[in-house]
């Protein structure tokens, strides 16, 4: 399996993040893509992935898109540079918490899709209460983006427009909890061929590991694969092998992803 998403730069991986990693493998994790969400995080996503050869992604997540500059792109494009990065984000538009105005995600939304278009990256794309000003967004963009919607929270008309356009869709923890039954009908109803698999550590644990302060990590991804098999009506094992296929293809990941700290 490869985590598509997940954040062991955080302060809450500071004390076992290499024990973390190591349970990642032992549960059968092979590769997982560490995201930034700002200039800080992704550069210690980066230099986190060169240590234990994972993979990164740079951007700017909206929460943040007031504080865009030309400082921020120039450094994200900087740090795409190190041959580690394999997408650009996660970015794209949060107007739940809108702790950014919605014209300032856009306009960075927009500068980081004109970035992974510049250095034919694949864009990792947030969006919650967002879907009509995205998918405005990306139709001015049909057929020159590759990426994922990363957590996916919305509805089937915004599923089958992600894969129209060629967009990948990433379900995370929250699809085996007891009132996502909305959620489970979009995995139920989209081709698997489209579909890749999370855990946006430290957030968002299955329901096996939900509880007050309990961290999500890679190797609780298990959870999250098998309610994806089951609702597919297929094999853990065949499911594994499709989603970790899709994840190497979106991100020119290598074939057998190493793990392990870096000499």
């Amino acid at each position: 399996m490869i985590d598509s998403h997940a954040h062991l730069q955080f302060p809450a991986f500071n004390a076992d993040r290499s024990e973390t990693i190591a349970r990642a493998r032992d549960a059968g994790v092979e590769g997982i893509v560490v995201v930034g969400t700002d200039p800080e995080t992704s550069e210690s996503a980066v230099e986190l992935a060169s240590s234990y050869r994972l993979g990164a992604a740079v951007g700017l997540h909206p929460h943040g898109a007031v504080t865009l500059c030309s400082d921020v792109i120039d450094h994200i494009v900087e740090l795409a540079q190190n041959d580690r990065v394999v997408a650009i984000g996660e970015t794209g538009l949060d107007f739940y918490r809108n702790l950014s105005p919605a014209n300032d995600q856009i306009k960075a939304f927009e500068a980081q899709l004109d970035v992974a278009e510049q250095l034919q990256l694949p864009v990792i794309i947030h969006c919650r209460q967002a879907q009509d000003e995205l998918m405005t967004v990306l139709r001015r963009r049909a057929g020159r983006l590759r990426g994922v919607l990363h957590c996916f929270s919305g509805d089937e008309t915004l599923a089958r427009f992600a894969i129209e356009s060629g967009l990948y869709i990433s379900f995370a923890g929250q699809i085996t909890y007891p009132r996502a039954d909305a959620l489970r009908e979009v995995v139920r109803c989209i081709p698997i061929e489209n579909i890749l698999i999370e855990t946006d550590s430290p957030y968002l644990p299955p329901q096996k590991y939900r509880g007050t302060g309990r961290r999500n990590e890679p190797a609780y991804m298990t959870e999250t694969a098998a309610m994806v098999a089951e609702l597919k009506g297929m094999s853990l094992t065949e499911l594994d092998r499709v989603t970790t296929l899709n994840a190497r293809t979106l991100f020119s990941l290598p074939s057998s992803p190493d793990t392990s700290p870096a000499e």
